[in-house]
């Protein structure tokens, strides 16, 4: 190894990516080891750190060139050692002047104090915080202060922000690209309006809001005007995915849905409110969609939207397939509900969508409508790929024998299905077809069944769903 050129030495180390391998060869001799020092850019650690603050800064002394870092308590009890605290924070900010990405999940001991010392890393770009519940609002304020070149943006069940200033900021400095809010209980959907001109530059926009617990802003008529008037621009918005939100209609985020021009891919899930105008300006606006994730409340509607269509209807899918013409992935789910065959899109919207667009892979959750009839329809889908079925009661062996005359389809997966039996699979046994055969939790279908209907088998049966 020692006569070896240094380049070379270099372009091996760096084509080792497993860090377990790399921890291998840095042991084998002085040279290795000190060149995977300089080397070594990214590092994940967590319960293993003891003592905890001592152990980061041997760690981060060791290698200068850390760019990202990853620090997770995930399954911590106390017998495993303390965790690292706002000092830990220190020694990162110290120790690493490359930082350009930090996640922090389950770090209970870290506080704001621990976040103003983040405030120096002038370099970093990415924050991820996931269950760090000693952080308020006001730490986040300090931190995103000093790091001016904050891009992405990420918060999980930070149930002790509840202040917005932050928001208020991040979109003064317009660097944002990536936000993500999941399961913050005090940040609203009205709160987004904060970000003001910061909505030009993001790409990427996840919002999630906590189903068991839900902190009712009142907003008063001059902020449902603010929506309003202000223009919001999202024609850079690539991704946007929406969970257990209100929707209504001329407030909050019903304004964002009609002017992403850019959109790829979109997830609605259980948000309601949603109205089939809204869907089909969508549809109008973002003729580059290439995916649409649709969860729909089963039966569900609030007093405040009583004068509002609750349901979506085949007019949204129409819309789709009239203006999604680059479409591959169509997932639509209904809840679990007391009336699920009250499902409001029909099989003739949903075959609209798979005969106008080139859908690749198609997921169908509960949906009643989609029966034998419908499955007969897919024989026609040129460029289905993937399938995956679950909870769908009205397709039998039948249909499903069906699958064998699919022109593209190399991957289907069942779960819950309770009208199929081992006898739908009967023109798949021995043609090798499918690449993969995925089934779950399907009572009347045994392992036994299914050997020999694609290259690779999956089988697994749980069945207490049913009880």
């Amino acid at each position: 190894m020692d006569e070896l050129p240094e380049n070379l030495v270099w372009e091996i180390l760096g084509r080792i990516r497993k860090t377990g391998d790399r921890n291998s060869v840095s042991l084998a001799c002085k040279r290795l080891y000190e060149l995977d020092n300089e080397q070594r850019i990214s590092l994940r650690v967590g319960c293993g750190l003891d003592p905890a603050n001592d152990a980061l800064a041997s760690l981060c002394n060791r290698f200068p060139n850390l760019t990202r870092v990853e620090i997770t308590y995930s399954g911590w009890m106390s017998k495993l050692g303390k965790q690292m605290d706002d000092q830990g924070l220190s020694i990162l900010s110290g120790y690493c002047p490359l930082l350009s990405d930090l996640t922090l999940s389950y770090c209970t001991f870290i506080t704001d104090m621990g976040l103003r010392y983040l405030a120096s890393c002038s370099k970093l770009s990415a924050l991820k915080l996931n269950f760090t519940p000693r952080i308020t609002g006001c730490g986040i304020l300090s931190l995103v202060v000093g790091c001016r070149s904050l891009t992405i943006l990420h918060l999980s069940r930070c149930l002790n922000v509840n202040s917005v200033e932050w928001l208020e900021y991040l979109g003064k400095l317009e660097t944002l690209e990536d936000l993500s809010i999941k399961n913050c209980r005090a940040i609203g959907e009205g709160d987004l309006i904060k970000l003001g001109p910061s909505w030009r530059k993001l790409k990427r926009l996840q919002f999630e809001v906590d189903a068991n617990y839900r902190y009712m802003k009142v907003y008063d008529r001059l902020a449902v005007d603010r929506w309003q008037r202000q223009w919001i621009p999202c024609e850079n918005m690539q991704e946007l995915s929406l969970v257990n939100c209100i929707i209504s209609p001329g407030r909050g985020l019903a304004c964002v849905l009609g002017k992403c021009r850019n959109l790829e891919k979109i997830h609605l899930d259980m948000c309601v409110g949603v109205r089939d105008s809204d869907i089909v300006s969508l549809a109008q606006k973002s003729s580059n969609l290439r995916s649409i994730s649709l969860r729909v409340p089963s039966d569900f509607s609030l007093p405040l939207l009583m004068n509002n269509p609750l349901r979506l209807t085949d007019e949204s899918l129409k819309a789709i397939a009239q203006n999604c013409l680059m479409l591959e992935t169509l997932r639509i789910s209904f809840s679990d509900g007391e009336f699920p065959s009250f499902s409001s899109f029909t099989l003739n919207g949903i075959l609209s969508v798979i005969q106008n667009c080139p859908v690749r892979e198609l997921a169908l959750d509960h949906v009643y409508s989609f029966t034998d009839v419908g499955m007969e329809a897919l024989c026609m889908a040129q460029h289905l790929e993937t399938l995956e079925l679950m909870r769908c009661q009205e397709i039998s062996d039948e249909g499903l024998q069906l699958v064998s005359q699919f022109p593209r389809l190399h991957v289907l997966r069942l779960s819950k299905c309770l009208g199929i039996t081992n006898g739908g699979f009967r023109t798949l046994i021995g043609s090798y077809k499918l690449e993969l055969l995925a089934v779950e939790d399907c009572p009347q279908i045994s392992e036994r069944a299914i050997c020999g209907a694609a290259r690779s088998i999956s089988f697994r049966q749980d069945l207490s769903w049913m009880y």
